[in-house]
């Protein structure tokens, strides 16, 4: 096996073991009587996503020229059913990568329906939307043909001009964010919890090792999309670096301002913003910039998660403010600051930024290509919720709700009497 495989297998296991950090992460900021079921949510999405990648959703993100059309058409699920076809090592190796940010991506959306869902609806859900949302928007963003060029419409772009987008801003954040959006409105608010001031996390540990776990795990998430090449490594894990924790910081001042003292789910909070907003730009940006983007990423979601209140739907654990938010914000920045083009020759200047000199062509394809994913993934999600509600329902008893729903639906998590 050649070192490029190696490390992109490496990179895969790491965004694999992300799922379990959104597992503790989530689970700490819970009443401590639905923790199990926030953690199971992630850990399903992990066993259902993992087998309906093998099969099928794979094969559906390999737009080609043949199939493209106008490259918004998905290739044919059933190609290669299974992976029963002939497939050299090195592909599986990329296949398992690509399927580790479907996982997330699903476990990402269970955020906003924390304290209410039930278990199998919620995996109805995960099949479904995993299967027609991201098996479709990968191959839209990242597919390619034999010779390097894009076949989704936004891998072109908008008049010839590219999306820039290096991990997964509109892929996994943005349409995530747009899927607990709907979910959030389908369920409804919590019985019980839906107000600022009863939002306490019940374990700080649990959600500071998630966001430890995340943030490790992220620099595989960031530096094994350059295709197991080591173009432009540094560039990336050192913005993988600087980027959160300029959030972190950002998002601590803003606490310190409105609430008079930093808190550590604040601290945690803003790390993840900050890694979401540069999961787009980390390959585009030169370290000051990706300061920046931080700082600027940290403060507005800290302001951001508050709209649930104002705006009256029940993100219970701010997938909208932090995910979706931060993810607009690190596609919007490349429209005025890409710099970059990391490629098999390296880091090169490619100034398609608008206050580099590059126009508005950057700019508007940013916004119009993360808006497209928005739109797709917040209507197709609230088609799916709303079938589930109105057939088998989604959301748990109202008397489980207030009782609590781990006991109902997996055991309670905390057995104090033993």
């Amino acid at each position: 096996m050649t070192a490029d495989n190696v490390w992109l297998l490496t990179a895969a296991a790491l965004v694999i073991f992300m799922t379990p950090g959104v597992a503790f992460f989530y689970g700490g900021l819970v009443k401590s009587k639905s923790v199990v079921s926030m953690m199971m949510m992630s850990f399903g999405a992990l066993g259902l996503i993992s087998v309906l990648w093998v099969l099928f959703v794979y094969n559906m993100g390999l737009i080609t020229p043949d199939t493209a059309g106008n490259g918004w058409l998905p290739a044919n699920p059933f190609h290669d059913l299974g992976m029963l076809k002939s497939v050299k090592d090195n592909g599986f190796i990329s296949m398992i990568f690509d399927g580790s940010f479907a996982i997330i991506t699903v476990a990402l959306v269970s955020g906003a329906i924390a304290d209410r869902a039930r278990f199998w609806p919620w995996m109805i859900f995960a099949g479904v939307w995993g299967t027609l949302d991201y098996g479709v928007v990968k191959g839209w963003v990242w597919a390619l043909d034999g010779d390097g060029n894009a076949t989704g419409w936004i891998g072109k772009g908008i008049n010839g001009v590219g999306a820039l987008d290096w991990a997964g801003g509109t892929a996994v954040h943005i349409n995530a964010g747009a899927a607990a959006l709907a979910l959030a409105l389908v369920l409804g608010k919590r019985k019980v919890g839906f107000s600022k001031e009863e939002s306490v996390a019940h374990n700080v540990p649990l959600v500071l090792i998630g966001t430890a776990i995340l943030w490790f795990g992220w620099f595989g998430f960031n530096v094994g999309y350059n295709g197991g090449t080591d173009a432009g490594a540094g560039l990336i894990a050192l913005n993988t670096l600087a980027a959160p924790a300029a959030a972190m910081l950002g998002w601590l001042i803003v606490e310190q301002f409105r609430e008079g003292k930093p808190t550590a789910v604040g601290a945690a909070s803003g790390i993840v913003a900050g890694l979401v907003a540069i999961t787009p730009a980390c390959a585009f940006v030169n370290p000051v910039w990706a300061i920046v983007l931080g700082l600027l990423a940290g403060a507005v979601c800290a302001f951001a998660i508050d709209l649930k209140f104002k705006l009256g739907f029940d993100d219970t654990l701010d997938v909208v403010g932090i995910h979706m938010v931060g993810g607009f914000i690190g596609c919007w920045f490349l429209g005025f600051f890409a710099q970059y083009t990391v490629g098999s020759e390296g880091v090169v200047a490619n100034k398609t930024g608008l206050f580099y000199g590059g126009g508005a062509g950057q700019l508007l394809t940013q916004v119009v290509t993360s808006l497209g994913v928005f739109a797709y993934s917040f209507i197709l999600a609230l088609v799916i919720g709303f079938a589930i509600e109105k057939t088998i329902g989604f959301r748990a008893k109202e008397e489980d709700e207030i009782a609590g729903i781990d006991l109902a639906l997996h055991g309670e998590g905390y057995n104090y009497g033993m």
